[in-house]
């Protein structure tokens, strides 16, 4: 039976308002949001609004319900039998910047997290600030030239003086698949943690933390169809009991004085202030609309599109692609640099014929910096792309090419 994508284009407003020729290809940046997500949303800011954790009159006691389910809904999705390992964060940033500050505090000088060249910035720029508070040492995983983690190179890297593994679960550039159970086994040969940024691979079905085998593990609602500003970050019940808190303020807190403050039990104790309540429950309303698609199709049917797109690719002079060629542990994220023509050209000229794509560094500068660019177009598929879409990006960039060169 074959996948129907226009059934699930049927579950995102957007589409309804836009033309047919609206091809929106960028959801490696932001997908669109479904409509139980936007529902679930609209409902909580109309109809349900209130503070959680707080007050006892019935509003604000059927928010914080609600917003406990989400909680609950996310860790279902993560395949997490404890909801209250799942902290609720603003989005994947700050899920990392989180993990970094309160797992730091227990690192040395001389401590080694270990990074790879396929990292978002977001996984970078947090450990070099830990660096210049505490003198940890940064290790670098390089990348092949196919566009994946060098796992060769994985025993020279990890030494005994390696604390964590902090990687992508899949890259926003060049779409591979990180495998989960190699890094696994280096970290735990010398004692080290495992954090995962899932924000690209969150988006394309559930997951089970534990079999994956990780320590932490952060994503952001906005990739998984849901609100933008809110995230998770999940972390191993025996880890995140011995972490400090991050932010201070409201409802992180047991009892304060001046002379001392004792904290909240986890999770409670990374969720300072006002959490974002209707953006959460959005996104946990999206997770559970993932968790009822087959994945299986469409796995295939992203798979098939990108195919398509790397086939296409290919037969344009001057084409360079950024990731692995075929199919195998890869996500429909294509990310291509045109001889003669600059990303940002080529975006803006497909963007006028109605062809999302994203063009830049992707916040991936160090990326870029070992592929020797400066830039690159990149195309981000989800389970409502379609044939049209592929068409529509393959003859807007020879047309593109054709005026730019």
């Amino acid at each position: 039976m074959s996948f129907d994508a226009g059934a699930i284009r049927a579950q995102f407003p957007i589409f309804a308002h836009r033309s047919s020729g609206f091809h929106y290809l960028d959801s490696a940046a932001t997908g669109q949001i479904c409509r139980p997500a936007a529902e679930a949303l609209l409902a909580f800011e109309t109809e349900n609004r209130a503070n959680v954790k707080r007050s006892i009159y019935p509003l604000a006691e059927a928010a914080t319900e609600a917003f406990d389910q989400a909680r609950a809904a996310l860790a279902a999705y993560l395949g997490v039998a404890d909801p209250d390992e799942v902290i609720v964060t603003s989005g994947t940033t700050l899920g990392i910047n989180l993990f970094a500050h309160a797992f730091g505090q227990s690192l040395a000088e001389g401590d080694e997290v270990v990074l790879s060249e396929l990292e978002h910035h977001s996984n970078i720029v947090p450990w070099q600030l830990l660096r210049e508070r505490q003198g940890i040492v940064l290790k670098v995983l390089p990348v092949t030239a196919e566009g994946r983690l060098d796992l060769e190179q994985l025993e020279r890297v990890v030494t005994g003086r390696c604390r964590l593994i902090a990687l992508t679960h899949a890259s926003n550039v060049t779409g591979a698949v990180t495998e989960v159970g190699r890094i696994v086994e280096a970290a735990r040969a010398v004692g080290a943690r495992v954090l995962l940024d899932g924000a690209q691979r969150a988006p394309h079905g559930p997951l089970d933390l534990p079999a994956l085998g990780v320590d932490a593990y952060a994503l952001s609602g906005h990739k998984m169809f849901g609100p933008t500003g809110a995230g998770a970050l999940w972390v191993r019940r025996e880890l995140l009991d011995a972490l400090p808190p991050f932010l201070g303020g409201g409802e992180m807190i047991s009892r304060v004085t001046f002379a001392a403050t004792s904290y909240a039990a986890a999770p409670h104790r990374f969720e300072a202030g006002t959490p974002p309540i209707g953006a959460a429950i959005g996104m946990a309303a999206a997770a559970g609309w993932l968790a009822g698609l087959d994945w299986q199709a469409a796995a295939r049917h992203e798979l098939r599109l990108t195919e398509r797109i790397l086939d296409g690719l290919g037969q344009l002079p001057g084409i360079r692609i950024l990731g692995p060629a075929g199919l195998q542990g890869r996500i429909g994220v294509i990310s291509f640099e045109a001889e003669g023509a600059h990303a940002h050209d080529l975006c803006h000229l497909l963007g006028a014929q109605g062809v999302c794509l994203r063009g830049g560094h992707h916040c991936a500068q160090p990326l870029m910096d070992a592929f020797g660019l400066v830039a690159t177009a990149r195309a981000s598929l989800a389970p409502y792309n379609d044939d049209a879409d592929v068409d529509a990006l393959l003859t807007g960039l020879e047309q593109a090419l054709a005026l730019l060169r």
